[in-house]
């Protein structure tokens, strides 16, 4: 899988920069699997089977909200991105730009 490729040489990495590669990768694989859950799910007539794998994808959506919130405790400025968009109401996109006016942008 490529994102499992370093794009800078493993020894000139900080351990740190290491593990947030390997969080940032568990969770683009747990979304990935989400994803492949969900299509294959829309695609069984068997109902059991529906329920089975429509299960396994919760599980994946378990793991990538662990390691979302492993990501926002170790990086701060992901942290101040996610406390600004999740969990609100109205235009996401809406948001930013009232963001940008209150600072004067």
């Amino acid at each position: 899988m490529s994102s499992e490729a370093l794009h800078v040489a493993r020894e000139k990495l900080s351990r740190q920069t290491l593990e947030m590669h390997y969080a940032i990768t568990s969770l683009m694989e747990e979304l990935e699997a989400v994803d492949w859950y969900r299509q294959r799910a829309d695609d069984i007539e068997d109902p059991e089977l529906k329920a089975i794998v429509l299960h396994n994808a919760r599980e994946e959506l378990e793991h990538a909200s662990m390691v979302l919130e492993w990501i926002r405790r170790h990086d701060p400025e992901i942290d101040v991105q996610l406390r600004e968009y999740l969990f609100t109401d109205g235009s996401i996109v809406g948001r930013e730009k009232d963001s940008a006016d209150s600072h004067g942008l």
